[in-house]
C-alpha cells in the first residue's frame, strides 16, 4: 500500500485538519475532536433552514467540500467508509440551527440512517425540529451489503446543492424537505469501477478485480454491481451506465435533464468528458435536452478508477435553485 499517510488511524483528523486549514474562510471544525464535525466559518444563519450531512470518509469532497452558502451549513465525516456515530451527527445538528430548523440528508446505507435518525430524536428531545431524506438514486442493485433499498450515491450532491438553494433563498423546513424529496425521486445513478480501492487501515485492495475486468454497478464502498465483464470501450461502457438509468427514470423526447459525470478518485478528467460526450450525444439522440452539466470528482471512492453517471430530470424550478449562487470548498458559482 503506497499512500501519503501518516498513521492509518489518523487519516481522517489530519485530513479534515488540513482542509479547514486551507478553507479557513469558509469553514471550521468542532473543537472536541470525539465529536468531529465541519460547519460554517459563521455559524448557523439565523432564521434560515439548516442542511446537515454526512457519512463515511473517503468519499471526499462529498460531504465537508459542500459546507458554504448554498449548500451545507455543517457536515460529519465518520471513519472511512464507516458511519459516524449519533454524538457528531447531534453536535453538528445543533450547531447548524438557525432556529428554523434542521434538514438531514442522508445516503441510504443501514449505518447512516440508523445514526441519523438516533441523532435527530435527540436533537427533538433538545427542541430541535428535524425531517430527514434519504438518498436512494443508484439503479444498479436493489440491496446491497450495506444497504436495504437502492443505495444513495452522486445523487446526493444534487440534492444538497438544490435543497441548499431552496433553504438561502428562505423556504421553510417543510418546503426544502420536499425539494429534496423531488430531486431524490428525479435523479437516477450507476457506476463502473476499473480498479479497487484500497482502504488505509485495511493495507489491501477492497476487491480483486483482474487487468482486464471492470464492475458495472460498482457501489462507492467496493461493493459488488450488476456484473463483471472484460474491458471494453468508453462508448459500450457508458452505454451499460446509461440504459438503465434512462429505462428506470423513464426519460422522453422533451425532458430536459442535469446530466452529472461523477470521476471515483482515480481517473483523469479526460476520460471523464469522454464518457460526457456520448452520454450527451445519447441522450440527444432521443430528443432529450441537456440543460446543464456537472462533470469531476464529487462522491469519490479513494483512489478507484471508475465513473458514474447521474441524470436529473428538471424543471424550471430545480433549473433555478441548481444555478442559484454557491460557495463551498469544492463547489462554487454566482458569489
Amino acid at each position: 500500500m503506497k499512500k501519503l499517510i501518516n498513521d492509518p488511524q489518523n487519516v481522517v483528523a489530519e485530513s479534515v485538519e488540513g482542509f479547514v486549514a486551507a478553507h479557513a474562510d469558509l469553514v471550521i471544525a468542532s473543537d472536541n475532536p470525539e465529536v468531529l464535525f465541519v460547519s460554517r466559518a459563521g455559524g448557523a444563519v439565523q432564521g434560515k433552514v439548516g442542511l446537515v450531512s454526512g457519512g463515511g470518509s473517503g468519499h471526499e469532497p462529498l460531504h465537508a467540500g459542500f459546507v458554504g452558502v448554498g449548500m451545507l451549513d455543517a457536515a460529519v465525516p465518520g471513519p472511512v467508509f464507516t458511519s459516524p456515530t449519533p454524538d457528531p451527527i447531534l453536535a453538528a445538528t445543533k450547531a447548524a440551527d438557525g432556529g428554523a430548523g434542521v434538514l438531514h440528508i442522508v445516503k441510504n446505507y443501514t449505518g447512516d440512517v440508523l445514526n441519523f435518525e438516533t441523532a435527530a430524536e435527540l436533537a427533538d428531545a433538545e427542541g430541535i425540529n428535524v425531517r430527514a431524506v434519504v438518498t436512494d438514486d443508484d439503479v444498479a442493485v436493489q440491496d446491497s451489503l450495506y444497504t436495504a433499498g437502492r443505495r444513495g450515491v452522486a445523487g446526493t450532491v444534487l440534492v444538497e446543492k438544490i435543497a441548499g438553494a431552496a433553504a438561502e433563498r428562505g423556504d421553510d423546513l417543510d418546503a426544502v424537505a420536499e425539494i429534496a424529496t423531488r430531486v431524490n425521486a428525479g435523479a437516477r445513478s450507476m457506476g463502473v469501477a476499473l480498479t479497487a480501492c484500497t482502504v488505509p487501515h485495511a493495507g489491501k485492495p477492497s476487491f480483486d478485480l483482474g487487468e482486464d475486468e471492470i464492475e458495472i454497478g460498482i457501489g462507492i464502498h467496493g461493493e459488488p454491481g450488476r456484473r463483471r465483464i472484460p474491458l471494453a470501450g468508453a462508448d459500450e461502457i457508458t452505454d451499460l451506465l446509461l440504459d438503465p438509468i434512462v429505462e428506470d427514470l423513464a426519460v422522453t423526447s422533451g425532458d430536459q435533464v442535469l446530466l452529472f459525470v461523477n470521476g471515483m478518485g482515480g481517473t483523469p478528467s479526460s476520460e471523464l468528458y469522454i464518457v460526457y460526450r456520448h452520454a450527451r450525444a445519447q441522450l440527444e439522440a432521443k430528443g432529450v435536452t441537456v440543460a446543464r452539466s456537472l462533470v469531476g470528482n464529487y462522491i469519490t471512492s479513494l483512489e478507484m478508477q471508475g465513473a458514474s453517471i447521474t441524470v436529473l430530470r428538471l424543471d424550471d424550478e430545480l433549473t433555478a435553485l441548481y444555478d442559484a449562487p454557491v460557495h463551498t470548498p469544492a463547489l462554487r458559482w454566482g458569489v
